[in-house]
């Protein structure tokens, strides 16, 4: 089976799109909050613009629902492993800029794409740690947000789709929630 017969569940893209809307609640009298600074070299369908904006000049975006992906098949093809569907779903859902929310545990920001060229470059990145995590005979997990107080990052260990914390280079040091659904209903944006 490949990740494209992989039915995705929509709790996670559905999880994503409330707490993409309760951050423009909280932002909607902040001018500067949800900008971004324009680059015409990295190009977006985030970009909320009427007159193409100067380069470096604030700009307001907001996440886009993305299309059909392949680049879990891909990774999967280049790992000979199926890709769990949790991560699939979180990274394939949307386009977005990086968000950043808080947990009883302190603050993070929820890793995202930005274009076709970032997903290639996540794809690279998680290439790199799965095969690093290999190397060290570590399980197998992906990341999906950095912590802001630590040097560590949340994963989704790709066996059971659980969220734990993990420092780089390490065997995983805490579980944090038992599904990355759990998860992303803990969250509140910041």
């Amino acid at each position: 089976m490949t990740t494209a017969d992989t039915p995705y569940s929509n709790q996670i893209a559905t999880l994503l799109a409330q707490f993409f809307t309760r951050a423009q609640n909280l932002h909607r009298d902040d001018p500067n909050a949800l900008t971004v600074e324009y680059d015409d070299q990295w190009p977006s369908q985030c970009y909320l613009y009427n007159d193409t904006p100067e380069l470096g000049e604030n700009c307001h975006w907001q996440p886009v629902k993305q299309s059909q992906q392949d680049m879990f098949d891909r990774l999967g093809a280049a790992l000979d492993i199926q890709i769990h569907p949790d991560i699939i779903e979180y990274y394939s859902s949307y386009w977005s800029n990086h968000l950043f929310a808080k947990t009883g545990d302190g603050d993070l920001e929820l890793l995202q794409v930005w274009n076709q060229e970032d997903m290639e470059r996540l794809r690279a990145n998680l290439l790199g740690q799965a095969l690093d995590k290999r190397k060290r005979k570590h399980t197998l997990s992906f990341f999906f947000a950095l912590t802001t107080s630590e040097d560590g990052m949340l994963c989704i260990d790709n066996s059971s789709g659980e969220v734990w914390y993990e420092i780089p280079g390490k065997k995983p040091v805490r579980k944090i929630a038992s599904s990355l659904t759990e998860f992303l209903q803990t969250l509140t944006p910041r």
